[in-house]
């Protein structure tokens, strides 16, 4: 079901504010630390996975203070819906991955499907090593031997979040704090 600006505004106001805007600031700061420990020396490809890791990616990469290259890809299994589908691949990275470091930036890991979809092709494409790094990811038993990412913000319930990239069926991906939708827009 699609939504307008004004149901879009009308869900906003009903959710619950999990993450305040400093917290998830806060989050990105460690997330750049922990990045910077372990990929400084590795001169980076650093891909974010678009449209929701636009927003947390655009903070981090202004954090890291080392030589990398930036790319992205478009892979998507919501495509502005409240459930997942079919991996459908848009864009694939340009910079070549063979025998170079990769970091996928992406706002939340749900399932890791999605995730786990294109570690696997950047490992297919020869990268020397893939590591993951999600700003949100979401605590629930469907994942069980799933993919698990490497460096990890912040922490939710099993809810259908929005905001700091997350989208609610195509909007709210600019709202500045991370929000659980209400039980009655789900």
């Amino acid at each position: 079901m699609t939504i307008d600006a004004q149901q879009a505004r009308e869900v906003w106001k009903r959710a619950e504010c999990l993450f305040s805007e400093s917290q998830v600031i806060t989050a990105l700061d460690r997330l750049a630390e922990e990045i910077s420990n372990t990929l400084a020396e590795a001169h980076p490809v650093i891909i974010t996975v678009m449209n929701g890791g636009l927003i947390p990616a655009g903070h981090l990469l202004t954090r890291l203070d080392f030589p990398l290259h930036v790319d992205y890809m478009h892979a998507s299994r919501y495509r502005n819906c409240t459930t997942g589908g079919e991996l459908n691949w848009t864009v694939r990275p340009q910079q070549t991955l063979k025998n170079r470091a990769v970091l996928i930036i992406d706002d939340i890991l749900d399932e890791g499907l999605t995730l786990e979809s294109i570690i696997n092709y950047c490992h297919q494409q020869g990268a020397s090593s893939v590591h993951s790094c999600v700003l949100v990811e979401k605590i629930h038993q469907r994942k069980e031997g799933a993919y698990h990412a490497d460096f990890i913000g912040l922490q939710v319930d099993d809810v259908y979040v929005f905001g700091f990239g997350m989208d609610y069926k195509g909007y709210l991906r600019n709202v500045p704090g991370i929000y659980a939708v209400a039980a009655q827009d789900e």
